[in-house]
């Protein structure tokens, strides 16, 4: 009977790792579908960065209530997971707490589990509330209705199981370790670990025989594993991906100031023609070479295809937290643009484009995009290019950059920009101001009564 448990769960464990890899790796192929970027500068600064804000969670304590309480949460769940090896190795091989012999250190860790386990379930709770009760703005916005907000439920209620489970499992086990019974019961009596809060739940077992515990503990014990490896499945799934993605997500995002835009390559070199006093204007252009030579490139973006790949790491990394769009300018003044929502379109198109790779084996256009289909053109000019959302964003997202991509395609490659915005670069383009007066008229408001 042990035989067929442990083959059980090689068999869950082979399962669950193999899809969590097919996913892993079907995200990092929807992901290079966007222009390679060079992210490899300055090291130091990343690491510091990264370790600063992923590690750190610099920009969650901001807010002290939700940021100290998710601090709680993700540092005890990270944590209380690490017994998930002694959990694969009893599993594998049988055995019961096969790191209890390390003895206090080893009561220590498990005592500081339970501890943790009791604040992370408490955290949940909190983080319920708060989404659920107290109807905070940033959690009732348009784009969080269906499968957004009940993601999020979701994943509060799968934390809410996992930490009752592990409690319930160390309780029965306990209890069977006090009742000396076999497989359970340390040789030298001794009890393998310390239980600080599920040695509350004793009574609940009160009375129990020895098989109705270890039916008990067995059944958490089962459940709690399985639900770890549906929940890292899920992830795939969910906008908790983040938990996986911050910390690349952090070390690849810039480092440069905020308010610096990237140039455009093409553009940059014919200004810098433009003012080469030693250029012939008449020359004729040099003839591309290598890829150069296929089609001309394309200005902005106008789906997936035509964004970089941190973009995109950065819409599988959103936890739609809200916090871009809560310190957005235009939001807050009723316009339509949500930069959370510039994201979840992002994920959402890309996800679509890895399902029409998976069935046909590449992509075969579809007929849509990014803009239009996904993004209105009303949500990208209604940006004040504030960088408020990028500050905000506690894992350093740029939604910003994937606006301002949009509308230079928009008016690079389309001249489809708003009307007033038109008229103000055609003054610019023929009088040298967004005024529509002649450079030689421009003071004859000061002769006039």
């Amino acid at each position: 009977m042990q035989i067929l448990a442990q083959v059980a769960f090689i068999l869950a464990l082979a399962i669950g790792i193999g899809i969590f890899i097919r996913n892993i790796r079907r995200m990092i192929r929807n992901i290079k579908v966007g222009r390679e970027i060079d992210r490899t500068d300055n090291p130091s600064k990343r690491w510091g960065k990264m370790a600063k804000i992923a590690l750190g969670q610099y920009k969650m304590v901001r807010r002290p209530v939700s940021g100290i309480v998710h601090v709680i949460v993700y540092v005890g769940f990270i944590i209380i997971n690490i017994e998930v090896l002694e959990i694969i190795i009893d599993g594998i091989f049988g055995t019961h707490r096969i790191f209890s012999f390390a003895g206090t250190p080893y009561r220590f860790l498990i005592g500081a589990f339970e501890i943790l386990a009791l604040l992370v379930l408490v955290g949940v709770i909190i983080f319920w509330i708060r989404r659920n009760v107290l109807n905070i703005y940033r959690f009732k916005a348009r784009e969080l209705t269906k499968w957004p907000k009940n993601d999020a439920n979701y994943i509060l209620y799968f934390e809410m199981v996992l930490m009752s489970l592990f409690l319930i499992m160390n309780a029965a086990d306990y209890q069977l370790q006090l009742n000396l019974a076999p497989h359970y019961a340390m040789a030298n009596g001794e009890i393998a670990g310390a239980f600080p809060v599920s040695g509350f739940l004793l009574p609940l077992l009160d009375g129990f025989s020895d098989s109705t515990l270890v039916l008990i503990e067995r059944t958490a014990w089962w459940l709690h594993i399985l639900g770890i490896l549906f929940f890292l499945n899920y992830l795939y799934y969910s906008k908790h991906l983040h938990i996986l993605l911050a910390f690349p997500n952090v070390y690849y995002s810039k480092i440069k100031p905020k308010a610096e835009f990237d140039n455009i390559d093409a553009v940059t070199k014919e200004v810098q023609l433009m003012m080469d006093p030693d250029a012939d204007p008449f020359a004729a252009p040099a003839e591309p070479e290598g890829e150069e030579a296929g089609e001309p490139e394309k200005f902005g973006a106008s789906d997936v295809f035509d964004l970089n790949r941190v973009q995109l790491l950065n819409a599988y990394t959103c936890t739609e937290c809200g916090r871009c769009t809560d310190q957005c300018p235009a939001n807050n003044t009723g316009k339509l643009l949500s930069p959370r929502k510039i994201m979840m379109d992002t994920r959402d198109r890309l996800e679509a484009v890895g399902e029409n790779i998976n069935k046909n084996g590449k992509f075969v256009d579809d007929g849509k995009q990014l803009l239009d289909d996904h993004i209105q053109r009303e949500e990208i000019w209604a940006c004040t290019t504030c960088q408020m959302c990028i500050e905000a964003c506690p894992v350093g997202i740029d939604p910003l950059s994937i606006i301002v991509e949009m509308r230079r395609y928009l008016m690079m490659e389309q001249s489809a920009g708003p009307a007033d915005l038109n008229n103000a670069l055609g003054n610019i383009e023929n009088n040298g101001a967004p005024w529509p007066y002649n450079q030689m008229d421009r003071l004859n408001w000061a002769t006039e009564n």
